[in-house]
């Protein structure tokens, strides 16, 4: 008998039997399955199932959380005992997305294209927590910066700051590479796609307000037609629409340009084009869209900061349940592009450390020696900006940590909106994320983290010890 067995009969049963399951795959700790009809789940037996750490469905997929390890071996035996048989993750994410309604195909596209470069942006991120220490007033003295009393780390903090900001000032070609990629083009293409919108030759998009201001923006006359002649640093909208036509173009071109010219005729053509287009078209009607949403946030924060601190606190879990939290990205990166810093980031941080909290609260409540284990180290995780094992794992299985943590990160978003709380930029989203700061909000953000911290874990610790009682 393989080793797994009786479990693997038990999870095909609970997900309603062997034809219930269209595809099957799996990741580091998880089964990711299509199911027929998810309304067929038995949730409750299913995570009873001792190898079962918890389950949910997102972007058109049900997911069983095993472990790391374990998952393999389940999986393999799944696959031998059934006729389900092997397929690919994107296999999975092709049969998943078929499932998914206009908006979340929308919200996954988002996903698809942000996930990849997030390692760049949030090891920029901190590089710049770094250099805000070297470089900022009243941390180390009231008055002076670090490399005011010790000028000799100066050319060490802008070289930090140059490696930094690079991912930043050349952010729309990490977005070409990886918008285009996903539409199915070259992403070569989408990263000079994404250089010729930061062209130095362009206005730098953080002056263009002054220059219009003064008159002295500088205008293409295109046969009589005048195009302002500005660039998109910081800017996420326009390169996502010239990436999608870009790839739609080039995609057309090579079905219709024989192969022998292929190389002198798809990438010029496809490329001109969308200049063109992004320039004329493109540009400004996202330009004026973005800078428009940015707005609106901050208005909201601006007039009443203590609701809008309130509710996305509120929502952020519940976002990463559903996946729309990646639509928020966009939001964080055109606010940080701004050069203003985002309030919406910190907010982030403070949910992944209530969720954290919640799970550690568990520990102490539970007496199952398996789920004291996974609460422990969902929380650590958690705390250094991993939520999906504390969340998925523990506090939407058990539910009432999951709302415990919503309630601590509401209360906390609302005292750091009210303070003003800022990032300079995106960076670890749990207990290291005070390197990404604006040094003078780090005491109100430390007081959010306390709240994020005590709240949820006082609420779990007490509803689980004397009302829930879990086993």
């Amino acid at each position: 008998m393989a080793k797994y067995e009786s479990q693997v009969k038990d999870i095909l049963e609970a997900l309603g039997g062997e034809e219930n399951i269209d595809k099957a795959t799996h990741c580091v700790t998880r089964l990711r399955l299509v199911l027929n009809d998810e309304s067929k789940v038995d949730t409750e037996k299913l995570e009873a199932i001792d190898i079962v750490k918890g389950s949910f469905s997102t972007n058109g997929q049900f997911q069983v959380i095993i472990g790391q390890g374990t998952v393999d071996q389940v999986y393999r035996e799944m696959i031998a005992m059934t006729a389900i048989g092997e397929a690919s993750k994107q296999d999975v994410k092709d049969a998943g997305s078929e499932k998914m309604n206009p908006l979340q195909r929308a919200v996954k596209t988002l996903a698809d294209i942000f996930i990849p470069i997030l390692p760049a942006i949030v090891t920029a991120g901190l590089l710049l927590g770094i250099n805000n220490i070297l470089t900022n007033e009243g941390i180390f003295d009231s008055e002076l910066s670090l490399i005011e009393m010790y000028p000799q780390w100066a050319d060490i903090a802008e070289m930090i700051n140059i490696i930094a900001s690079a991912a930043f000032t050349f952010l729309p070609a990490l977005i070409g590479w990886s918008a285009v990629k996903r539409f199915g083009g070259s992403e070569l293409l989408g990263v000079v796609l994404g250089l010729i919108l930061v062209h130095p030759d362009l206005l730098n998009a953080w002056t263009y307000g002054d220059a219009q201001a003064e008159g002295t923006v500088p205008i293409w006359n295109l046969f009589g037609l005048e195009v302002e002649a500005i660039g998109y640093q910081g800017q996420v909208l326009p390169v996502l629409f010239a990436s999608y036509l870009l790839a739609k173009i080039e995609l057309s071109l090579r079905k219709r340009v024989p192969d022998s010219i292929q190389l002198l005729v798809v990438a010029p053509v496809a490329l001109l084009v969308t200049g063109f287009l992004t320039f004329i078209i493109i540009g400004p009607i996202t330009f004026a869209l973005g800078n428009g949403i940015t707005s609106f946030f901050i208005w909201l924060f601006d007039v009443i900061p203590a609701i809008g601190g309130l509710v996305y606190g509120a929502l952020y879990a519940p976002l990463v349940v559903t996946g729309m939290h990646h639509a928020f990205l966009a939001v964080d990166l055109q606010l940080t592009g701004s050069g203003n810093g985002t309030f919406l980031w910190p907010i982030l941080a403070l949910s992944n450390i209530a969720q954290g909290s919640a799970a550690l609260a568990m520990m102490f409540i539970t007496r199952n020696e398996n789920l004291k284990g996974l609460s422990f180290t969902s929380s650590v995780s958690a705390y250094l900006g991993v939520t999906e094992p504390a969340m998925f794992g523990v506090n939407i299985r058990y539910r009432f940590p999951f709302i415990c943590a919503i309630i601590g990160a509401s209360v906390a978003g609302m005292f750091i909106a009210i303070n003003s709380v800022l990032a300079t930029s995106i960076g670890v989203g749990g207990l290291p994320a005070f390197l990404s700061i604006i040094p003078a909000s780090w005491v109100p953000f430390i007081i959010g983290m306390v709240i994020s911290i005590a709240v949820p874990f006082i609420l779990t610790f007490l509803y689980g010890k004397f009302v829930a009682k879990p086993e």
